[in-house]
């Protein structure tokens, strides 16, 4: 099994690879989109060498997870990146994963995000047999909180971790969210339609 193309009503996820790279960096680019996450944009260079590994990692492909960017399926414009990463080294038979994702400023708030995490549950619970997926991110990050709660995850813990130069909102936390398998058709999600791996 290797990571397929996803396709959603209004999405195309496709497996990151290198030709994408120019993609990653035009979004770390930009401050706002990387507010909870180092608190700046990243310089090209900085973009360039913290995409160029991950483009290049294909030590989840083989069990169908991984990194994919997406594209709107009317225009091809470029949405950003979604992701479903396995424990490190990666099982033959993985059980969880974190999901994880990120999209340009001017698709927020119309429900990019949501639809591609929906998507890529759907691949790992229905197709990889995943029993769980988490993800996490700054208990202030009230956008990415909601999409947890969209995709019917639920809040199982907050952690107070100690940072070198903390962001601002740091002393609240990091909420944990988590869905497992068994919880997963309660969300009514729609199964993606696969189509070719590149």
């Amino acid at each position: 099994m290797n990571r397929p193309v996803l396709t959603t009503s209004r999405i195309q996820l496709e497996p990151m690879t290198g030709q994408h790279l120019p993609r990653l960096v035009e979004l770390d680019t930009d401050a706002e989109v990387l507010r909870y996450i180092i608190g700046r944009a990243r310089t090209v260079q900085e973009a360039q060498d913290h995409w160029a590994p991950v483009c290049d990692d294909l030590g989840a492909d083989a069990v169908g997870l991984g990194w994919w960017v997406g594209w709107t399926t009317a225009d091809d414009a470029f949405l950003g990146w979604w992701a479903l990463s396995p424990d490190r080294p990666v099982p033959d038979r993985p059980t969880r994963a974190e999901a994880g994702w990120r999209i340009g400023r001017r698709h927020w708030r119309q429900g990019y995000a949501t639809e591609g995490a929906r998507a890529l549950l759907a691949h790992g619970f229905g197709t990889v047999g995943l029993g769980e997926v988490r993800a996490e991110t700054m208990a202030v990050n009230e956008a990415s909180r909601r999409v947890m709660t969209k995709l019917g995850m639920r809040h199982v813990r907050t952690e107070h971790r100690s940072w070198d130069e903390p962001l601002p909102g740091a002393d609240q936390g990091e909420v944990v969210y988590s869905i497992t398998s068994e919880r997963w058709p309660t969300t009514a999600a729609p199964e993606p339609s696969e189509g070719p791996t590149p």
